[in-house]
């Protein structure tokens, strides 16, 4: 299994370009901060080097920047290609295949700027009341569902039966048949 998950910030703005066959790739780099910190109290962090391709490297040209967090779900790949030197070089990168805004350099989430038009929605209130249990009733007989008002299934003439009464329920007579026996078959059991 090859499956990658990464959070971190853009080290610079990501600049789509496009192969001799005009397919879209976008290479980036990453910081990723650790968990820890070293010695003297600093946060290290690992430059990762990823690749987007097509509609993926496009999302991240279109709405990414220098220092903007990202979330990346991928897999590692390795690579390798000759130098006009003939010095053969080892690449091995994160294939971004999904790309998520973790947030915004003003805290909006998703990363939508608060000035954004679309981003004008009052975040809603909850407020904590008390939820209302109703008393225990009888145990239904049957229960009675109707189509739904100028439904398909009201209007169609061979819509289902919809009510099931059990006192009306067809009951299957005791005259059983359990089919074929081994014997009656056209091949051997």
């Amino acid at each position: 299994m090859n499956k990658v998950l990464l959070v971190g910030r853009l080290t610079k703005d990501p600049e789509v370009k496009a192969t001799t066959s005009q397919v879209k790739v976008c290479n980036f780099t990453i910081a990723v901060d650790r968990k820890f910190k070293d010695n003297n109290g600093n946060k290290q962090a690992d430059f990762i080097n990823c690749v987007a391709w097509r509609q993926t490297a496009e999302f991240i040209g279109k709405y990414f920047t220098r220092g903007q967090r990202i979330g990346i779900v991928g897999c590692i790949q390795t690579r390798t290609y000759d130098d006009n030197n003939g010095q053969r070089h080892y690449i091995t990168e994160v294939l971004a295949e999904d790309v998520e805004f973790v947030d915004s350099a003003n805290g909006a989430p998703n990363g939508r700027q608060a000035n954004d038009p679309g981003y004008q929605q009052a975040r809603p209130q909850y407020q904590s009341q008390p939820v209302q249990v109703p008393e225990a009733q009888a145990p239904v007989e049957y229960a009675q569902t109707q189509p739904a008002s100028g439904s398909v299934a009201q209007q169609a003439h061979t819509a289902p039966m919809t009510s099931i009464d059990p006192a009306q329920a067809p009951v299957p007579d005791n005259d059983f048949s359990e089919g074929p026996g081994a014997e009656d078959l056209p091949f051997e059991i």
